[in-house]
Parts: C-alpha cells; sequence; structure tokens
C-alpha cells in the first residue's frame, strides 16, 4: 500500500509534468504538419488551425523547387561521410590520448575540451578565409574536412570517457595472442566503443543533417551542392516568404531524421548509461 501511494502522488506527478513538457515541445511540429497541408492563405488567415481541405500540392511544388533528390543526396553524403571520418579518427585519437598517459597527451585533450566553448561565430570569417585559400570552398570534401574538425572536439570528449572503462587486461590479452597495436584497437576495442560508436553517430546526424551556417559559407554560392537546410532557405527572400512550401519541405526534410533517431534512440541510452556505470 504504501508503494501504491507514492506513485499516486509522486510518480504520478512526475509523468504529468514529463507529458505536459513533451507536449510543449511537440508544439512546433503540430504547427509544422499542420501548415504544410493548407494553402497559403489558410496559413495567414488561422495558423493554428487544423486544414479545412487538406492538400499535398505543397509537398509536389517544393520537390520540384527544391530540387529534393539532389539536396537529399549531398546531405546524406555529407552526413554519412563526416560521421564515418570523426568516429574512425576521434576514437583513435581518443584511444591514443587515454593509453599512452603523457604531459603532452593531457595539454592536447585539455586544448580538445576548451575548442568546445569557443562560439562558431566568433571564427566564421577566419574559417573562411583559411578554407579558400586551402581550397576547401565549393565543394562537398571541404565541408567534410570542416566538420571533422568541429565535431572532434566533443567526439573525442566522449569518446575519452569510454575508452577509459575499456579493461587494459583484455587488450593486454591480445598482445600476449600476437596481436599487432592496431589488432588490438580494431579487433578488441572497437567492438568494445559500440554504444558510443552509435551514440556518436546519432549525435552528430543530428547536428550535421540540420546545420545551416557552415554549409552556407563553404558551399552556399553553389546550387549544385546545397543541402536541404540551404534549399529550403531559398523559399525566404527579404519582401516573400513562400510558407506553405517551406513548410512542407522542411517536413521533407526532418523526416528521414525523425525516422532515424527513433530507430536508434535506445542506443543513445544505452551508451551513456554504459560509459556512465563503468567509468
Amino acid at each position: 500500500m504504501e508503494t501504491d501511494r507514492k506513485y499516486s502522488w509522486r510518480t504520478l506527478t512526475l509523468e504529468l509534468i514529463a507529458v505536459l513538457l513533451a507536449l510543449l515541445f511537440l508544439v512546433p511540429f503540430y504547427f509544422v504538419v499542420v501548415n504544410s497541408l493548407k494553402k497559403f492563405a489558410d496559413i495567414l488567415k488561422d495558423s493554428a488551425a487544423l486544414p479545412k481541405a487538406v492538400t499535398f500540392d505543397n509537398f509536389t511544388r517544393a520537390w520540384e523547387i527544391l530540387e529534393f533528390p539532389k539536396a537529399f543526396t549531398n546531405s546524406l553524403v555529407i552526413t554519412v561521410l563526416a560521421n564515418v571520418l570523426l568516429a574512425l579518427f576521434c576514437s583513435m585519437a581518443a584511444y591514443r590520448l587515454v593509453r599512452f598517459p603523457s604531459r603532452f597527451n593531457n595539454i592536447v585533450f585539455m586544448a580538445f575540451i576548451a575548442a568546445m566553448v569557443i562560439p562558431f561565430q566568433s571564427i566564421m570569417i577566419p574559417l573562411v578565409r583559411v578554407a579558400a585559400n586551402l581550397g576547401l570552398t565549393n565543394n562537398l570534401p571541404g565541408l567534410i574536412i570542416c566538420y571533422l574538425g568541429f565535431g572532434a572536439s566533443l567526439t573525442i570528449f566522449l569518446f575519452h570517457g569510454f575508452v577509459k572503462s575499456v579493461p587494459i587486461e583484455v587488450e593486454e590479452a591480445g598482445i600476449v595472442d600476437g596481436c599487432t597495436p592496431f589488432g588490438v584497437f580494431f579487433k578488441i576495442v572497437v567492438p568494445l566503443l559500440k554504444p558510443m560508436i552509435v551514440t556518436v553517430f546519432i549525435l552528430n546526424t543530428l547536428w550535421i543533417w540540420n546545420d545551416f551556417l557552415l554549409p552556407l559559407l563553404i558551399v552556399g554560392g553553389n546550387a549544385d551542392l546545397r543541402t536541404i537546410p540551404l534549399a529550403t532557405n531559398a523559399f525566404f527572400s527579404q519582401y516573400t516568404k513562400q510558407w506553405d512550401l517551406a513548410l512542407a519541405g522542411l517536413l521533407m526534410g526532418i523526416a528521414p531524421i525523425i525516422v532515424f533517431f527513433l530507430a536508434l534512440q535506445k542506443h543513445i541510452i544505452a551508451g551513456i548509461a554504459a560509459g556512465a556505470v563503468k567509468g
């Protein structure tokens, strides 16, 4: 009976608060979905009302104007390659920093941590100038390299904490069995890092897929290299805002990432929980 009283007064209250917060965060999605099915005049008349007549013309027109398959392919290529490079290089860097402690490695790790607090807006102009001098502008490889640089700090930080939870005795057993240093890392350490690798993939995917500012700076002038956020921005100009088409484009753009997140969200909790328990 005591357990029932605790649930009815405390747990139930917390659950109600969680539901209210969830509904609060879902309000923007409601406006996007509902207004993407309306005509422009109906959106201006009452954006909160349900559509009187559902229309899918917005999606058809937005698909054509955005050249959605091209924008989707660009976003997919950038996100996948940037994620693979971040997971590969940052896991190797974190492993080196943890397993070979030295004053230099500590300084390097602290430099990565310090870089996490630098506002992106404060380095935009130097970034564009350096990227232009290195030939990294107006091409997808340059944008991927920039994502590798900006995502390395957080990714190394996450891997660094998780690598410390890997028992060194397992690696020593591999060395005794004849594994090379690369064999120890790729055959023993990487499989143990799987929860954190999945977590890093999800977090970086949410960031890279939805990012607008960095692609604008690196490939903004090239219509063939536009990502989905850049392409959607074409609906907004100084004097005209095509909300009906823009919201349809936004819904098409966020739908793949929502499906991706819902399919893999349990791995975020598993990776964070594993790192917290073992760390």
